[in-house]
């Protein structure tokens, strides 16, 4: 069984920058994939960023070009670096992980605000 702990949000003028951190810990053999989704109010979760083992990464596009997905696999910890943050990336931040096809694990997810 997988756990996930996140740290990092808060709250953050327009402009500004955030990072989060989700530190995983239990199974962590064979992971295939850590990333970010998120989920405004009354919105759908959506996907933020992705990183697989061997290295690919994916975007939204709503976030390319601000946003930055990372890991230390030493550490089994993934990082979103958010820059550029705009009143739109309001949402609670989910990690979440997997090692097949569907997501085996979420995390308890973090707050993120961005006020204008």
């Amino acid at each position: 069984q997988v756990q996930l702990v996140e740290s990092g949000g808060g709250l953050v003028q327009a402009g500004g920058s955030l990072r989060l951190s989700c530190a995983a810990s239990g199974s962590t053999f064979s992971i295939d994939r850590m990333g970010w989704s998120r989920q405004a109010l009354g919105k759908q979760r959506e996907l933020v960023a992705v990183i697989r083992s061997g290295g690919t990464i994916n975007y939204a596009d709503s976030v390319k070009g601000r946003f930055t997905i990372s890991e230390d696999r030493a550490k089994n910890t993934v990082y979103l670096q958010m820059n550029s943050l705009k009143p739109e990336d309001t949402a609670v931040y989910y990690c979440f992980l997997a090692v097949g096809g569907a997501v085996d694990a979420w995390g308890q997810g973090t707050q993120v605000t961005v006020s204008s």
